[in-house]
């Protein structure tokens, strides 16, 4: 007992909710899942709030009354698959909410019944009664919908318990079936009948019991080894009351002619869908073929699906003529193994044609096939390889649906294609189509599969598909995405797992009225030529299927696995235009503040000046102390205006130079080198003279040379101190008149640093006295040893004169 008790704890237990979840959130159900767990008793210890309980595949032998006590609100039982003989349904009284039972595939003999008024579905097949288990507590169970039965023997008595209850299905599942009473199938009242014969059984009274039973049947296991029905003996089984219009015949294994026998018994019914699954049939036909009646039926389809064929005696063609002539509207012949199909060379009403899965060849279509109202069909998992071919034979229908799926199809460009304006749906896939099938569709068609295919691009020349909505050309070899002008209605587009890298701007532009996109797995560069494409699902109406999971970065490698919607491309880096507009401006702003400069500021000369001033300051540091030293000639350099020439002439010079000859001047015009520029002949004056005199006037701050000269000497490299420059006011100056980039000399002028040459001549002396006190200078032995050994080159260059005018306006 205890190991039992272990062994029920692995019963896997699953909550689910009972009916919609956001109805009834508070009503759950509990599972317990026990099957194939070799239990041979029910468990004890089951969750009282079990709803589900499943125990097939087990061994249990017996149930006990009180099994199920504990699981009052238990809603479906399941116990096939074990090995119970007994039953009394008296055990399940404290179960009043069941509603499922399954105990098919036991071993029962025996049922005592009790009423279990809310019970719906009840299978009692595939056991060991003797006759139908049927009481009158049966007929009872008003709510009952679906009811599975088994019995070695069925009698009318059994089924006239139950007549009054409207079943919607009745199961009949025989392990041996030994005697039947004809008519008591009819007895029942159900939507459909399905009866699983046992092996050497003769299903004929059944079928023809069958059909006036329920209008839908089914029966299984169709052997006619166990008794041959002869031709006039099937056309004298009387079919009044006939209620079947669907019959489904499933596992059946004939000879030819038992088949042909069915299918002329089935043809004089009330059968408008006939089907035949997994039928195996061959053998010796003994029946004229011909002889089959074509009239009186209202069948409508008829299927054959997964035919097998033993050793063959008669001609195929035979047994497809049969059929085609049938003239029908839906035919399938499927899973055949079948190399080819006949027609008669007549119109036939087929309207829906399915030969899927066969082995037909282009040779079906190279005979005349007169098919004026086919609307559908169905050609795939074929061999296949013309494209052309069925174009021209779909060109004599109105062939509206076409699967030409899982063939071998191809289509060369000098192949002629003719398609009915009929055609709107067409399944092409898995064939071996190229580009060139673009050239090869139908211009009405509507929904277009072309996926596993060997398509590389999307030609220009293309046909106009204007109508086309939807387009399915996955798994193929595309390397980008297909334009819309030639699909202007397109709004569906499957195109995944293709070679795509960056989708082109055409199809983002182009594809406006495309709302569903699938461009998954595909090998993506992320790129700017792919911003506009991630794009697409934040700023378009477009559903792109599978996103983001499915849409990764294949290049380059440190972004591959990246999903699109992760990777960051900066607009400006990927906007060409935007990018130039912020260049242009980026360089437009330096040049306007460099122009503005250059305008008010006067920027051109600064620069000039900071060039002469480099060049200065390189010669400063090739140049030691002592030869500065040693290169001075002149106590001062005059720089004046050529409007105050005179004034310099009578006036300035007289009153500096003396007799003795203690100061020596330097002007422009006596030492002027012809081999050197105006600005290093100003630079070698300032550097050869102890200081610079400027004559200042509102000529001077209007003379471009004369502020050059001032500024030189302001910035003298040559000189340690800065008490080397001397200003003599010659004439008032405005300080509007000052140009702005002369702000050193504003800046003198303010702090009043300069001598003021007196309009009264009274006062003259005492400004010649401070002039000469300002320029005179100690200088020392090493410069009157110079003076000595170049005053004779210098009288030889000034013509003896110690003085040389400077006219600062001639330059």
């Amino acid at each position: 007992m205890r190991l039992i008790r272990n062994i029920y704890i692995f019963c896997s237990i699953v909550m689910t909710l009972e009916g919609d979840a956001p109805e009834l959130p508070e009503e759950r159900e509990l599972m317990a899942n026990c099957s194939n767990m070799s239990l041979r008793k029910v468990p004890a210890d089951l969750t009282p709030a079990t709803t589900t309980l499943d125990l097939s595949y087990n061994l249990l032998f017996q149930l006990q009354s009180s099994d199920f006590h504990s699981v009052s609100k238990l809603k479906v039982l399941i116990l096939c698959h074990n090995r119970i003989q007994q039953l009394d349904f008296k055990t399940f009284e404290f179960n009043k909410e069941l509603r499922y039972l399954d105990l098919s595939n036991n071993r029962l003999k025996s049922v005592t019944w009790y009423l279990l008024a809310g019970l719906r579905y009840l299978d009692l097949s595939f056991n060991d009664f003797d006759t139908m288990p049927i009481c009158e507590e049966a007929g009872n169970m008003s709510h009952l919908e679906i009811l599975g039965l088994s019995g070695a023997k069925i009698q009318k008595s059994d089924f006239q318990k139950i007549a009054h209850l409207h079943l919607n299905t009745v199961f009949l599942g025989f392990r041996t079936l030994s005697h039947y009473e004809e008519g008591s199938l009819p007895i029942l009242n159900t939507t459909k009948l399905h009866i699983v014969l046992p092996m050497d059984t003769n299903f004929w009274v059944l079928l023809r019991d069958g059909i006036k039973t329920s209008k839908i049947l089914e029966m299984t296991n169709i052997d006619g080894k166990s008794q041959f029905v002869s031709y006039e003996m099937q056309r004298n089984l009387s079919l009044e009351n006939a209620k079947t219009s669907v019959l489904l015949l499933n596992k059946v294994d004939l000879l030819w002619d038992d088949l042909f026998l069915i299918l002329q018994f089935v043809w004089h019914t009330s059968v408008e869908h006939f089907q035949i699954r997994n039928v195996t049939f061959g053998g010796k036909a003994y029946l004229d073929h011909s002889s089959f009646d074509y009239s009186n039926t209202v069948m409508r389809t008829i299927k054959l699906e997964h035919v097998h064929f033993r050793v063959f005696y008669i001609q195929q063609d035979k047994i497809y003529l049969l059929l085609t002539k049938m003239d029908i509207e839906n035919l399938t012949i499927s899973n055949a193994r079948m190399p080819h199909m006949l027609f008669p060379n007549y119109p036939t009403k087929f309207q829906y044609l399915n030969f899927a899965n066969n082995i037909l060849t282009d040779e079906l279509f190279k005979r005349t096939i007169q098919l004026p109202h086919l609307k559908t069909l169905i050609l795939n998992g074929n061999k296949l390889e013309t494209l052309s071919l069925v174009s021209c034979f779909a060109n004599n229908t109105p062939l509206e649906h076409l699967d030409l799926s899982q063939n071998l199809l191809q289509h060369k460009n000098d192949g002629n294609c003719s398609w009915p304006e009929t055609v709107v749906n067409m399944n092409l896939s898995y064939n071996k189509l190229s580009d060139s099938v673009f050239r090869c569709l139908p211009k009405s068609i509507q929904i277009l599969d072309l996926n596993n295919n060997q398509i590389q691009t999307v030609p220009k020349e293309t046909i106009h598909l204007m109508a086309l909505r939807e387009l399915n050309i996955a798994f193929n070899f595309l390397t980008d995405l297909p334009g819309c002008s030639h699909f202007s209605r397109l709004s569906i587009l499957n195109i995944e797992m293709n070679l795509i890298l960056s989708p082109s701007l055409d199809f983002v532009q182009s594809c406006q009225e495309v709302k569903t996109l699938n461009a998954g797995r595909n090998p993506f560069r992320c790129t700017c030529e792919l911003k506009n494409f991630i794009q697409l699902e934040t700023y378009s109406e477009v559903m792109m299927v599978g996103w983001s999971d499915s849409y990764t970065c294949e290049y380059p490698l440190n972004l591959r696995g990246t999903r699109l919607k992760d990777v960051h491309l900066p607009e400006l880096s990927c906007n060409t235009a935007l990018l130039i507009v912020t260049i242009v401006v980026i360089m437009l702003v330096p040049g306007l503040a460099v122009a503005f400069c250059c305008l008010h500021f006067d920027l051109p000369w600064y620069l000039r000046m900071l060039g002469q001033c480099t060049q200065t300051w390189h010669t400063v540091r090739k140049t030691t102390q002592e030869q500065l030293k040693r290169s001075v000639r002149f106590h001062a350099f005059i720089s004046y205006s050529e409007h105050d020439s005179l004034w310099v002439k009578n006036e300035l010079i007289p009153n500096l130079e003396k007799e003795d000859g203690s100061i020596s001047i330097c002007l422009y015009e006596s030492y002027f080198d012809p081999g050197k520029s105006i600005s290093e002949n100003i630079v070698s004056f300032i550097e050869k003279s102890y200081k610079s005199i400027f004559v200042l006037s509102p000529n001077f701050v209007q003379n471009e040379w004369c502020h050059y000269e001032f500024y030189f000497a302001h910035h003298n490299l040559f000189h340690e101190n800065s008490d080397h420059i001397i200003l003599i006011l010659l004439e008032p100056i405005p300080f509007y008149c000052i140009p702005t980039r002369y702000h050193k000399l504003k800046a003198l002028l303010e702090k009043k640093a300069y001598l003021e040459w007196p309009k009264d001549r009274r006062k003259c002396g005492l400004f010649w006295a401070n002039l000469r006190a300002a320029i005179n200078v100690n200088v020392s032995a090493t410069r009157e040893m110079y003076e000595l050994q170049t005053f004779t080159e210098l009288n030889e260059e000034s013509r003896g004169s110690t003085i040389s005018l400077m006219r600062t306006d001639c330059l």
